[in-house]
């Protein structure tokens, strides 16, 4: 546990132009309530349509009138840089309010969510310093060249299972090329995400590039998504609310980065180093208590070992030490949020009447009197086309599913409306290639569970989303290319209206 316990404030107010919104006694609050024992932690004044116009006006000020587009790269690295030492010299009370907040547990969020945050801002404060532009002469006598320009406004809107990572993975790529924003953190998770917005603003960052507004997707985040002066939309979550804000920013014609749902496979080969497979195996579907889009959530077995591996697995499992997520030895914590624990406890009777068998877990966790907390879970599917290998569950519950040859399971992963990730663990290297060309997903993981190379795209096929993550693709999305052309020698032109 940090050294002191944070403050939580009373109330979370949006932020615009770096100073908290004042709410009207008519604003619609909403509980934040603690997933770990059901308490009230503060509550939440949602920013209604015209907060979040204010929110996009003072971008627009910033980014039309303000010095941040207009700053040379070696400035604005600086600021980024004072970002990211702001979020290392606070990494503790962030990483408790994220506990707190999301029910994840503090050692994993210490370890992993908040150095990634303070990394998403020194890494592309290097990407702006490397930036490349283009010239061509080929077509005589012009010499033509490329800059990029920032593209304006963007809505940023981040989930709840990891805010602090994937919210700063798009402000940080955001504004390091020189754009303005209006950030939209989950309702369920606000904490680490305001605290976070007023950090920023004791650096020397202006005001009005990042502002905060807060409230339902519904609400919030449909004023946002849907602003005339939106130039761009980032957004995190599901493949059903993905689908809303395309509809609605289409008649804006308004480009949209998406990374949404997931159900990868995962693939256990017999030719796998098996004590290394289980322990990715489980860390690929335990890890965030279950509640990530690039889970591996479909296990795919291989026949002559799939007993042995599933009995393994399944006492693994009851080992899992579930508990408080403050507390340092706390493996999974509780769930989100009770909606969604119910939800995700309503697959066992799906997986059940699809011909399922029930592994281990399957409920609610006995040991607590309070808090979202289910037992870590596992199933073997009748087959592939049941709801339990085809929706995205978003917890501690694995499917398994047996195969036998490689062709098999490569079918049986490409069954899906998904493509976000793959797992693959073999020592045969034919066995990895040939998984790797032919499986459709965005990233295919080798021998290894979930890891990121930012330099490197990261998005998904088919419903997993659109557009990738990385230096490149983050620079093509938050700039607009402009192509100059100037002759480098006189030329004939043909003259209209000399009547020779």
């Amino acid at each position: 546990m940090p050294p002191a316990t944070p403050e939580i404030p009373a109330a979370i107010p949006s932020i615009v132009d770096g100073r908290p919104v004042e709410t009207t006694a008519s604003a619609t609050t909403i509980p934040c309530i603690s997933p770990a024992d059901e308490i009230v932690l503060t509550e939440l004044h949602e920013a209604d349509a015209g907060t979040v116009d204010a929110a996009v006006a003072a971008a627009r000020r910033a980014f039309d009138h303000g010095r941040w587009p207009r700053m040379g790269v070696a400035e604005r690295q600086h600021i980024l840089m004072q970002i990211r030492q702001t979020i290392v010299d606070h990494a503790d009370e962030l990483a408790y309010l994220e506990c707190i907040d999301a029910g994840l547990p503090l050692k994993s969020v210490t370890a992993m969510h908040v150095p990634r945050a303070a990394m998403n801002f020194s890494f592309f404060a290097e990407v702006i310093g490397q930036e490349a532009g283009e010239t061509y002469t080929q077509t005589e006598p012009y010499l033509s060249y490329v800059t990029r320009e920032p593209a304006g406004v963007g809505a940023l809107l981040g989930p709840w299972n990891m805010s602090l990572g994937l919210c700063t993975m798009k402000i940080a790529s955001c504004i390091a090329f020189g754009n303005t924003c209006v950030v939209k953190p989950s309702e369920y998770t606000p904490l680490s995400m305001h605290r976070l917005v007023e950090l920023i603003h004791e650096t020397d960052l202006p005001p009005g590039v990042v502002n905060l507004v807060n409230g339902r997707g519904q609400v919030t985040g449909s004023a946002l998504t849907n602003h005339a002066d939106i130039d761009r939309i980032s957004f995190t979550g599901s493949t059903e609310t993905g689908a809303l804000i395309m509809a609605g920013s289409g008649a804006q014609l308004t480009p949209v980065a998406f990374e949404l749902g997931g159900k990868s496979a995962n693939i256990i080969a017999d030719t796998a180093n098996l004590d290394r497979a289980l322990d990715g195996a489980l860390f690929g579907i335990f890890n965030g208590n279950g509640q990530q889009c690039l889970a591996g959530s479909r296990i795919l077995v291989q026949r002559s070992i799939a007993d042995a591996f599933m009995a393994k697995f399944v006492e693994r499992c009851r080992n899992i030490r579930v508990g408080d997520p403050l507390h340092p030895d706390t493996e999974i914590g509780p769930l989100c949020y009770e909606a969604h624990l119910n939800k995700v406890l309503s697959y066992v009777d799906i997986a059940r009447a699809e011909g399922g068998e029930l592994l281990t877990g399957g409920k609610r966790h006995a040991d607590f009197d309070r808090g979202f907390y289910m037992e870590p879970t596992a199933v073997l599917a009748s087959d592939n086309q049941t709801r339990v290998c085809q929706d995205e569950i978003f917890g501690p519950f694995a499917a398994f599913l047996i195969f036998d040859d490689i062709d098999e399971a490569i079918s049986i992963a490409n069954e899906t409306r998904f493509g976000l990730v793959a797992y693959i663990w073999s020592e045969h290297m034919p066995t990895i290639m040939k998984a790797s060309r032919e499986i459709r997903a965005g990233t295919i993981w080798v021998n290894t569970p979930m890891t990121r190379e930012l330099r490197a795209p990261f998005g998904g096929y088919q419903l997993s989303g659109i557009g990738r993550d990385s230096a490149t693709d983050c620079m093509n999305f938050f700039t607009e290319a402009k192509t100059t052309t100037i002759p480098l020698a006189d030329f004939t032109m043909q003259q209209f209206g000399r009547g020779d």
